[in-house]
């Protein structure tokens, strides 16, 4: 018995040594985050988001896509699934739920309209929000929930 309490109590430390361990903010100078996204439609993808969105290719291969906003300050990439050059971690495929990016831009209506006159489907229509925010939404060609929004100081 002494020694199950013994063990329980190692266990019990460690695991609340871990918790707060883990907890602890990585100490970094700067981080740019870059949304990737595992499909076999990286055709649809650049053409979608450089014919719709203007952004630009800023490296492609084979098997991988990385775009630049326009500004070049957000990217988001695109990557073939079961690619041999990968780790197992990167094989699967999204499965076109459970995700959304967001798109600021300086003027929303402009682009609402643009998108229109390209006969986009608008899944959510423009629209003003109680707190603020002016916004539509669209869908890429994987199924990700594109908000596109442009923010109102509150």
């Amino acid at each position: 018995m002494k020694r199950l309490l013994s063990v329980s109590v190692a266990l019990l430390l460690t695991a609340t040594t871990f918790s707060q361990n883990k907890l602890k903010p990585v100490k970094t100078r700067t981080m740019k985050f870059n949304a990737g996204i595992i499909t076999n439609k990286i055709a649809e993808s650049k053409a979608f988001y450089t014919g719709l969105l203007n952004f630009g290719v800023t490296f492609e291969n084979e098997f991988y896509l990385l775009l630049h906003s326009p500004g070049e300050k957000s990217e988001i990439s695109f990557l073939l699934p079961d690619h041999k050059s990968q780790q197992p971690l990167f094989h699967k495929a999204f499965n076109g739920q459970g995700i959304y990016l967001t798109i600021e831009v300086d003027n929303v209506d402009e682009i609402y309209k643009a998108l229109l006159a390209k006969n986009v489907k608008i899944k959510v229509d423009l629209r003003d929000e109680p707190w603020g925010d002016r916004h539509f939404a669209i869908e890429d060609p994987n199924g990700v929930a594109i908000d596109i929004v442009t923010y109102s100081p509150r």
